[in-house]
């Protein structure tokens, strides 16, 4: 099989294919060429490959999947000053527009005109090569693997969650759903300070695997009232009149009503996981409890290299989220591991030469 830049591609739900496409072009002086080492599979790609759409986002011409990269630079454009070839490289894997109100006071997630990887119509990462502009690329340092790597754009989704939540040292949290980025937010709760740092799931193998990672304690969720749920979290855990912050990365509407219960009077709660459009939401407790409701997407100005700097200095070790590794041409097989529950994070090697 040819592999100029060869591709995993998605026609149609359940409908992919490997594709050689050409190697993409330097459009800009400031553009850095890409050969992919790692790429992670995330929940948004399985449910494009499932679904076809996510929301407004709608396949409708050929894709190509993925967007949780790592790899090393090949060529440079007559601009780039910050990197060179043979660097490794963590992609961030979404482009903004640099021009408009959101942009420019630093909330360039938010940019309308956001062309982000393996989201319609913008081909993703999976492939031989890909191009990004510099500054979206950063360096690895050497006490970081390329796998590693391919987990930095995870841990940045799970530091925007934990700055939106505004956590400070000696704070209680509370995180549901023990997902690879509910996993992330219990470690870097931690790593802000977080005294108490408590993982809520219903799947006994995650909240096991949680409390050996980086939670202080764990509660697995019954099939009891929201309130019911609330109150034995905080008895069980010891969180007094409720946690300091609550974070919901399941978008289950059963954890972010027993949520809004877990936290204390003044608290925050910060919504990271996408669920349902709309839920039946607690909005009176929120009123009389005055509880801060932020929603948090993607990551902003300053988290990639947070991650980068979490990861390489050992604070969270992201080598243990990697529950497998498949090749390139595998890629199908793993996605359907992912869709079935099969470990934490999966990563697919990069086309070799």
């Amino acid at each position: 099989m040819p592999n100029q830049n060869l591709s995993f591609v998605l026609e149609s739900p359940y409908k992919v294919k490997y594709e050689d496409r050409a190697i993409p072009e330097l459009k800009d002086e400031h553009d850095v060429l890409v050969q992919i080492k790692w790429t992670g599979i995330c929940g948004s790609d399985v449910h494009y490959w499932d679904h076809g759409s996510i929301g407004k986002f709608v396949v409708k011409d050929p894709m190509v999947l993925g967007h949780e990269s790592s790899g090393i630079v090949t060529k440079v454009g007559k601009s780039v000053s910050t990197l060179k070839e043979g660097d490794r490289v963590a992609l961030e894997p979404g482009v903004p527009c640099r021009r408009c109100s959101q942009c420019k006071t630093g909330h360039y997630n938010l940019c309308p005109e956001m062309a982000f990887a393996s989201t319609p119509p913008f081909d993703g990462t999976l492939a031989k090569y890909y191009t990004l502009p510099e500054d979206l690329c950063y360096k690895l340092p050497e006490s970081m693997t390329l796998e590693e790597g391919a987990l930095v754009e995870p841990t940045s989704v799970a530091v925007h969650i934990v700055k939106q939540a505004d956590v400070k040292s000696g704070n209680s949290v509370v995180v549901f759903g023990a997902g690879p980025v509910g996993l992330l937010c219990c470690a870097v709760a931690k790593a802000f300070g977080a005294e108490k740092v408590v993982s809520v799931d219903i799947v006994e193998s995650r909240l096991e695997f949680a409390n050996s990672f980086a939670a202080t304690g764990t509660y697995m969720s019954r099939r009891v009232s929201a309130e019911e749920n609330a109150e034995a979290i905080i008895k069980e855990n010891g969180l007094g009149v409720g946690a300091d912050v609550v974070i919901d990365a399941s978008g289950a509407e059963p954890s972010q009503q027993a949520g809004i219960h877990v936290v204390r009077e003044g608290g925050t709660y910060v919504q990271g996981g996408m669920g349902k459009n709309e839920v039946t939401f607690p909005i009176v407790a929120v009123c009389v409890k005055e509880v801060t409701v932020r929603g948090s997407f993607r990551y902003g100005s300053g988290d990639y290299e947070l991650a980068v700097k979490l990861i390489g200095s050992g604070q969270i070790d992201v080598k243990r989220l990697i529950s497998g590794k498949v090749g390139f041409g595998e890629a199908e097989e793993a996605f359907k591991d992912v869709k079935g529950g099969k470990g934490i994070k999966i990563l697919i090697e990069g086309v070799k030469d």
